[in-house]
């Protein structure tokens, strides 16, 4: 066994893996997406199903998750062969484009004069609706606004659709390079390197954070906007979708059914209390969520005041909120430069860690396959080099004129409440019915000396199992095609490939049961007992 964790790897110290995770799970949807869903779902009253929802689903899936891990030593993959052998096949890839423009604004907030506060650039069409500082007032010329053009002609040089990728944004591409060589630089020696730059990565944002919280509450307007996002419409409660949106935030944020809990709690010592972790890193995730709202719609409620609109007329969620609302507001403010940088620095420190664990993942879980290829030192760094590399020529897709129409495509179907809830059920079906809720239970207690409650065998076993089809059912029956600003529709051959990623996760399970139910020698029954019976790796500790 010993020989076994020198060629695996462990983290450093038990301080390094809580760094990791937090910098995995606190991102984007903590800044971007959930102050936007309470404000739009209730307001405060929004609360109260997302911390429902956290408890019932967040934390025991979190939970279950990282001691799945921790218990096998293995990546999403290798990690059911052990507890489940028939429900490995779970593998989610993400993306690194965010990252990238966050970047090039960062670099152009640099300059003496924000371009996304004058129309009066080359990009510009000469009709856009800008912020008079001289006289305080906000001069309409037409319906879009500064920011917006710098956003969609200068950043993105937005193409007519998908059918037309056009050429490589240079500029796009050179931060995507920096990207991937920072991300390289991060793994390539494994946990021992990821684990060391989360010292920065995982800490910095929240001093970003922080300061942008002072300043946004010391804004004119700042209330406005803060009794626009925790305002508690009760009204709202009774509306399903409310919770639906929830319990997909808890996903998105808690970072579940992506593998990434696995794969970062294999790296564990076997006695680590990941029950406790648990409940600490759920905490922190969702306290982040909390402060973030209240530096975004301060921020919002300024803008709004200033341009004398109600902040619902500036408020928005994804990429509009990060690359065209914010930025405009603090080109409003004074010192815009220094608080453009803070912002766009905590965004860029907040993808990092997401993205390096999304990568790491995926390659400690080809490498628990494939262990006496990938797992020595020089070809572990090849092999690391190889996936960055080859990942950075795809992702110059990403970096085109028409790439912000394959990023939607990505992100609607990539990762959508289908293959949320289609891999939660067949976790919970593998811990809680077929490895058994009990024995698992007792493994826990073997790891941490914790024995969960009662409460996470029912949850395993019936409630987030019955919630998840509850909502791939309303997902499916409520589903509409990806629209982008209400006016490009996209052609039938890209729902297709949508559709084609989304059934690409739905179905790898599925597939590799009936792969393995057709290699293993034996009649029907017999191959059902072995491939569903645990192999048992409890006597090794």
């Amino acid at each position: 066994l010993n020989v076994l964790f020198q060629i695996k790897g462990q983290w450093a110290s038990k301080r390094e893996y809580i760094l990791v995770v937090a910098g995995s799970v606190v991102g984007l949807g903590n800044v971007w997406r959930f102050p936007y869903l309470c404000y739009k779902n209730g307001g405060g009253a929004f609360l109260v199903p997302y911390g429902l929802l956290a408890v019932v689903c967040g934390i025991t899936l979190f939970l279950l998750e990282s001691s799945v891990g921790q218990y096998t030593q293995e990546g999403f993959i290798t990690c059911w062969r052990k507890m489940c052998p028939l429900a490995q096949g779970e593998l989610i890839f993400n993306y690194i484009i965010i990252q990238v423009w966050a970047l090039l604004y960062l670099v152009f907030s640099f300059r003496s004069q924000l371009p996304w506060a004058s129309c009066e650039n080359t990009w510009n069409t000469g009709k856009v609706t800008i912020f008079d500082s001289l006289t305080n007032q906000t001069v309409l010329t037409n319906t879009t606004s500064a920011a917006t053009e710098f956003w969609e002609r200068r950043v993105l040089g937005m193409s007519g659709g998908i059918e037309d990728l056009g050429s490589v944004r240079w500029e796009l591409a050179l931060c995507l390079l920096a990207s991937w060589m920072f991300c390289y630089f991060s793994i390539w020696k494994g946990v021992r390197s990821s684990g060391k730059v989360a010292y920065f990565t995982a800490t910095f944002p929240y001093v970003m954070l922080l300061i942008l919280l002072i300043r946004g509450l010391t804004l004119p307007g700042a209330w406005d906007g803060i009794y626009y996002y925790l305002y508690p419409n009760l009204n709202r409660l009774a509306n399903l979708e409310v919770w639906i949106e929830a319990g997909s935030q808890i996903f998105f944020s808690f970072s579940l059914t992506t593998g990434s809990l696995n794969v970062l709690g294999s790296y564990n010592e076997y006695n680590n209390n990941c029950y406790k972790d648990c409940f600490w890193l759920c905490l922190l995730n969702s306290g982040t969520s909390f402060v973030a709202g209240f530096v975004v719609f301060s921020v919002l409620g300024f803008m709004a005041q200033k341009q004398d609109v109600t902040v619902d007329n500036v408020a928005e969620s994804g990429p509009g909120l990060a690359f065209i609302a914010y930025p405009q507001a603090t080109a409003m403010m004074p010192l815009p430069q220094f608080w453009t940088v803070c912002f766009f620095l905590m965004l860029i420190l907040l993808t990092v860690d997401t993205h390096f664990v999304i990568v790491e993942s995926s390659i400690t879980t080809v490498s628990d396959l494939f262990p006496k290829w990938f797992r020595a030192p020089v070809r572990h760094e090849i092999f690391v080099l190889i996936i960055c590399v080859s990942s950075f020529l795809i992702h110059l897709t990403l970096v085109t004129e028409g790439g912000i129409y394959i990023f939607q495509l990505i992100d609607f179907y990539g990762s959508t409440r289908v293959c949320q809830n289609f891999i939660a059920i067949c976790e919970c079906l593998a811990v809680g019915w077929i490895f058994g809720a009990d024995q698992f239970s007792n493994i826990i207690e073997d790891m941490t000396g914790q024995r969960p409650s009662v409460f996470f065998k029912v949850c395993w076993k019936y409630i987030i199992p019955l919630l998840s089809l509850i909502s791939f059912i309303l997902y499916l029956v409520d589903y509409k095609h990806l629209k982008i600003n209400d006016w490009y529709t996209y052609p039938d051959w890209a729902y297709v490939l949508g559709w084609t990623m989304t059934l690409s996760s739905v179905l790898m399970v599925p597939l590799w049961a009936a792969g393995q139910m057709c290699l293993t020698a034996g009649t029907f029954r017999q191959v059902s007992v072995h491939l569903l019976q645990p192999k048992q790796y409890a006597s090794f500790f």
